[in-house]
C-alpha cells in the first residue's frame, strides 16, 4: 500500500503537460511544425504514448496549447510588457531590439520570432491555427498602439497614427527577423532598430515627432 501512495503522490500530470508543450514550442519554433512529428516529441519530453495522448489526442491540440501559452506568453514578456512599462514608445522598442540582438549574438544562431515562425507555416493550412495566432498579433498591436497613443498625449509622435504605426513596428521586426533567420546574423535587426527609431524620434519638420 505505500508504495502505491508514493507511486500517486509522484504522479505530476500538469508538469507533464507542461514538459510536451515546453517540448513541442522548441521544437515548432526551431525546426517547424510540419516536419517535427508526435514520435520527435514524445522522444524529446520523455514521455510515453499513453501520456503524450491524455494530454493531446492530436499534434493540432498540442499547436494550439502552444500558441495560446508558450508563444503568447514569449509575445507578452518579450514585446508587451517591456514597451508599456518604459517610458515612451520609442524607449521601449529600442531596449527591445537591442536586448534580442545582445541574446542572439550570444547565442550564434537566429531561430526567428515564434509567432512569425508559426504563422508563416499554419495560417493558410489550418483556420483555427490562424484564428489563434490572430488573436496574438492582435493583442500585440493593440498594446503598442495604446502606449503610442499615451506618447501622443504627453506630446510626442503627434504625426502618427496609433494603429498604423503599430502595424508598422510589428511588420518591420517581423522582416527583419525573418532575414536575420535567413542569414544568421543579426545585422538586418540592427539596421531595423536605426531606422524605427528614427521613424518614432525624427521632429515635426521633418514629418515626424515633436
Amino acid at each position: 500500500m505505500a508504495k502505491r501512495l508514493n507511486k500517486r503522490r509522484s504522479n505530476d500530470p500538469e508538469g507533464v503537460r507542461k514538459r510536451i508543450v515546453d517540448t513541442a514550442f522548441t521544437a515548432f519554433s526551431s525546426r517547424g511544425y510540419g516536419v517535427t512529428s508526435v514520435q520527435d516529441l514524445k522522444a524529446a519530453a520523455g514521455v510515453t504514448g499513453g501520456a503524450f495522448s491524455h494530454h493531446f489526442p492530436t499534434k493540432k491540440e498540442l499547436g494550439l496549447a502552444v500558441l495560446h501559452g508558450n508563444v503568447a506568453d514569449a509575445v507578452e514578456e518579450t514585446w508587451i510588457k517591456p514597451v508599456m512599462e518604459a517610458k515612451t514608445a520609442s524607449a521601449g522598442v529600442e531596449a527591445i531590439f537591442a536586448r534580442i540582438i545582445r541574446e542572439l549574438d550570444q547565442q550564434g544562431f537566429v531561430s526567428g520570432c515564434p509567432l512569425g515562425n508559426m504563422v508563416s507555416e499554419l495560417a493558410r493550412q489550418d483556420d483555427d491555427m490562424r484564428k489563434a495566432a490572430s488573436t496574438i498579433l492582435e493583442n500585440w498591436r493593440r498594446e503598442l498602439a495604446q502606449k503610442i497613443r499615451a506618447d501622443q498625449l504627453a506630446g510626442h509622435c503627434a504625426h502618427l497614427d496609433a494603429e498604423t504605426a503599430a502595424n508598422f513596428i510589428i511588420a518591420s521586426y517581423w522582416g527583419a527577423m525573418a532575414i536575420a533567420k535567413a542569414s544568421q546574423n543579426s545585422s538586418a535587426l540592427k539596421d531595423c532598430s536605426r531606422e524605427l527609431l528614427r521613424y518614432l524620434e525624427l521632429r515635426p519638420s521633418q514629418r515626424s515627432c515633436p
